[in-house]
């Protein structure tokens, strides 16, 4: 059974720097890939950032650079920092188990919204 709970989110200016936490109940989370995706008002998941188990992470072109993820295995949580966060960032943040595309399972989401 896979249990994952986001927290974090919440309101933020432009420019402004959230980080977003995701607990895990996972057997052996040590073993696989996890990933960070995003849905906007009225559009699709979107991925965000994935992680390899030994923590070597990969981003998407739109947050390089502002968003860092990792990974403590042996809390069994998984981290992402946003920095310089823009309007367009405005999203319900998702982890979920694999670490590339939209699917495997993910957790409740928690809203993050940036305001200009």
């Amino acid at each position: 059974e896979v249990q994952l709970v986001e927290s974090g989110g919440g309101l933020v200016q432009s420019g402004g720097s959230l980080r977003l936490s995701c607990a895990a109940s996972i057997a052996n989370f040590a073993l696989p890939g996890m990933k960070w995706i995003r849905q906007a008002p009225g559009k699709g998941l979107e991925w965000v950032s994935g992680i390899t188990s030994s923590g070597k992470a990969f981003y998407a072109d739109a947050v390089k650079g502002r968003f860092t993820t990792s990974r403590d295995n042996a809390r069994q949580t998984l981290y992402l920092q946003m920095d310089s966060l823009k309007t367009e960032d405005t999203a319900v943040y998702y982890c979920a188990t694999e670490i590339a595309g939209t699917g495997g399972e993910r957790g409740q989401g928690t809203q993050v919204t940036v305001s200009s």
